[in-house]
């Protein structure tokens, strides 16, 4: 039942009108990518497909739509039976994406197709902004341990908990959340609070007490008071009095507040003195992509960041924005018929038919020289010249040659059965950090990225101008 009303109304409408069981194809795609990037990451997948094979209506559910008086009693029995039938193809998790390109398309009987729409969205623009904001930020920290700290600023509980998966995906190492540890085996962490400094007599009591309640791996907040005449002092004399004598170094501090990159050298400096060269240290309090680039380039002594509110909100711009929109329906003789959706707004024009969707390679480098989208039933030979060209400028060409060719889009359900094998969250993880890196550098910029081309095949821009034309000229 999470779905938009209209989406039952139109089932509704289509049951009443014969269209149940036409055959209908419908692409996911966004716009503009998030921060004004260069890319973003795909993530949500695994949750579709959890909710596809859990997809029906109980009675329950079946009651309350009754009660509205507004669909056929035969409709609501069909409800009963209600399944997935259809084809999906998708990106996998972890892959970069960039606009206008199908995440994902659904083939399948329209009402079946309609039914997921909200869904399909919802897993989509949710965790491939949050991947995409914590790719960001794990950049910017330049090999530095990043953590997702966000659940008690996250916008509900979901939102927290499968934020921080989608974190994960995007390079995060662990998160404060628990129960993303329990369900998703993301490493959860935590240490204390400035409450717990607060409820001892003294400082050092805190720290000298967690010491010795967890002496592996503690890690003592020290800005409760005074970070620098107080807070590092007394962890550094816990550290020597409960850790050194048994041998433990492994140890760090964290600062939450204040001059971060000006504390974090005097912090360093304190420690090193002390001998506590192998102390860690790690920075919170409202961190972002930006604010850890200014930090890595001041010379900051962090070794590990803690992201919350910037990463799990994507705070910068909340909104990824993919839409759902039909690209084809399919006649009884199984004709394959392209639709388009027109605006007077260019950037909402949309690429009709079914599609696939191909990345190219250069061949030396390894780096994605850019993405193309064909026809259903076309295919690139990577042993014959190819030349692509950009779809807003059909004259600027390019003819490849030394380049391999990837297929992006994989089978994910075919007749309504599960066709994919979902890889674990670590194996996400490392396909996306791996996949990162053959964009090139131009790509990954921060400011100003250099544009990423994802062009059409001549055979589907013929159709699309086609379809305008036709358009155009009221038919």
């Amino acid at each position: 039942m999470l779905v938009d009303f209209y989406e039952l109304t139109m089932g509704n409408g289509y049951f009443q009108s014969g269209l149940r069981d036409k055959i209908v194809y419908f692409d996911v795609f966004f716009r503009t990518i998030p921060d004004r990037a260069g890319f973003a990451i795909a993530a949500g997948l695994e949750q579709i497909v959890e909710y596809i094979e859990n997809l029906h209506f109980s009675e329950e559910d079946i009651a309350y739509l009754r009660s509205k008086n507004l669909f056929e009693e035969a409709f609501l029995e069909y409800l009963r039976t209600f399944r997935f039938t259809g084809d999906i193809y998708a990106v996998p998790e972890g892959t970069p994406v960039f606009p206008n390109e199908p995440l994902m398309t659904i083939k399948a009987p329209a009402i079946e197709a309609q039914m997921i729409e909200t869904y399909v969205l919802l897993a989509i623009n949710h965790q491939s902004l949050i991947a995409t904001k914590a790719n960001r930020i794990v950049r910017a920290a330049q090999g530095r341990t990043v953590l997702e700290f966000g659940s008690r600023r996250a916008q509900g509980a979901d939102a927290a908990v499968i934020g921080a998966r989608a974190a994960y995906i995007g390079g995060c190492k662990g998160t404060a959340c628990t129960l993303t540890d329990m369900r998703y085996h993301v490493p959860a962490g935590g240490t204390m609070a400035h409450s717990w400094v607060q409820m001892f007599d003294s400082e050092y009591e805190a720290f000298e007490t967690y010491c010795k309640l967890y002496p592996q791996g503690a890690t003592l907040l020290v800005d409760t008071y005074d970070t620098l005449k107080s807070g590092v002092p007394n962890a550094i004399r816990a550290f020597q009095n409960v850790l050194l004598p048994q041998g433990i170094t492994d140890c760090a501090i964290r600062l939450d507040s204040g001059d971060i990159s000006y504390l974090s050298k005097r912090a360093r400096k304190m420690l090193d003195q002390a001998g506590l060269t192998n102390c860690r240290i790690v920075a919170s309090n409202s961190l972002d992509e930006n604010l850890i680039r200014d930090l890595m380039m001041q010379g900051a002594q962090i070794d590990t960041f803690g992201v919350g509110e910037r990463l799990i909100t994507s705070k910068s711009t909340p909104v990824f924005g993919a839409v759902y929109k039909l690209v084809a329906v399919e006649t009884d003789a199984g004709e394959i018929i392209p639709k388009i959706k027109v605006s007077e707004n260019t950037a909402k024009i949309t690429n009709p038919h079914f599609k696939r969707l191909f990345r190219l390679y250069d061949k030396e480098s390894g780096k994605a020289l850019a993405d193309e989208l064909c026809l259903y039933d076309e295919r690139i030979d990577a042993s014959e010249p190819h030349t692509i060209f950009d779809p807003n400028a059909t004259w600027k060409t390019k003819t490849l040659t030394q380049f391999t060719v990837r297929e992006l889009l994989v089978p994910i359900y075919q007749n309504g059965v599960c066709a994919y094998s979902l890889p674990s969250l670590s194996e996400i993880q490392k396909y996306c950090a791996d996949q990162v890196e053959t964009l090139w550098d131009e790509v990954k910029r921060f400011e100003n990225p250099h544009t990423y081309y994802v062009d059409l095949s001549k055979a589907l821009w013929d159709v699309k101008q086609k379809l305008l034309k036709d358009a155009r000229q009221g038919r």
